[in-house]
């Protein structure tokens, strides 16, 4: 087997590296400090019959580069970078496993909440402008939590709800009657979880069916007072609707790990005080990655062509 490592984070890994390494002895690492695309990404895949691929996009052009390719692994959760399509109709075999990263991803979301409740970007700006301005905020505790998508992720965060007491609603296109029944999670349409909720946080994956699924409409149903939390994809909301909602003070706040044009994150929202922005980093850390990574190894053995209802 000839494999190219062209995530990054893998590559960046020396654990992984020597993991992967010890297993098969062929090996590319990209050596990029970038998402590689086009040209360059053909180039670093070309001659191999294996990739372990990140946030790249792999569609049809690409593949159309490399016929040899016949297996492909992901390190990480999310799929909008690849084309599944394209992937079954050449009869490549892709390695995935849901939810690897699904405590580091509800972490960051928690930390979220109550930095929101806490008024912590709106104060943490004035304290560095030399303004002691100690602003009332409130707490976690007892809230209403709406959590569209419980899954993997929402479904961890629900647990770690747990301790704050929270009133917890779910919207998801699946159902979890177990689940929910388990840990007091009461499942409501979007349009209700939106109007009900304290805080917002979105908790599914990027396809045409939640492309643009949060706009002006659904934030003009939220509270006035509410929080929105994004640590899913970027391309589910309407960035500018979401500062707008923050600049008319229709929503107290809102935080987003993840943009529609990444690494560009919107300025309006950089600009607001009450907007907390992350770089993508809800899967980075230590333990997380070394999770995906080794998920994406054993991917290279356990992969299979996409259909069927899976891997979605």
């Amino acid at each position: 087997m000839k494999i190219a490592v062209v995530s990054r984070s893998f590559a960046r890994n020396a654990a992984l590296r020597a993991e992967l390494s010890a297993r098969y002895p062929n090996v590319t690492f990209s050596e990029s400090p970038a998402v590689l695309d086009g040209a360059e990404l053909v180039a670093l895949l070309r001659g191999h019959d294996c990739a372990i691929v990140g946030l790249e996009r792999i569609d049809d052009w690409v593949l159309d580069q490399v016929p040899e390719l016949k297996i492909i692994s992901k390190y990480g959760v999310g799929l909008d970078g690849v084309d599944l399509d394209a992937i079954a109709r050449r009869g490549i075999r892709l390695g995935w496993t849901g939810g690897v990263n699904r405590r580091s991803v509800s972490e960051l979301t928690i930390a979220f909440a109550i930095a929101l409740l806490h008024r912590v970007p709106e104060t943490g700006a004035t304290l560095r402008a030399a303004t002691w301005q100690p602003l009332v905020g409130r707490q976690l505790t007892g809230k209403t939590v709406g959590i569209v998508g419980c899954g993997f992720v929402g479904q961890d965060l629900v647990r770690l709800l747990a301790p704050f007491e929270c009133r917890v609603l779910a919207h998801d296109i699946r159902d979890y009657p177990e689940f929910y029944r388990e840990h007091r999670v009461t499942p409501v349409p979007l349009a209700q979880l939106l109007g009900e909720a304290d805080i917002v946080s979105l908790h599914v994956p990027l396809d045409r069916s939640t492309t643009g699924m949060i706009g002006a409409a659904e934030l003009a149903k939220m509270r006035k007072g509410a929080c929105f939390i994004n640590a899913a994809r970027g391309g589910l909301v309407d960035e500018d609707a979401l500062a707008q909602a923050l600049e008319s003070g229709h929503l107290a706040g809102a935080a987003c790990d993840v943009f529609q044009l990444e690494p560009d994150a919107n300025p309006r929202l950089l600009a607001h005080p009450a907007f907390l922005g992350t770089p993508h980093i809800g899967g980075s850390t230590q333990e997380a990655q070394l999770a995906m990574g080794r998920a994406a190894i054993d991917g290279l053995e356990t992969a299979r062509i996409p259909g069927n209802g899976w891997p979605c």
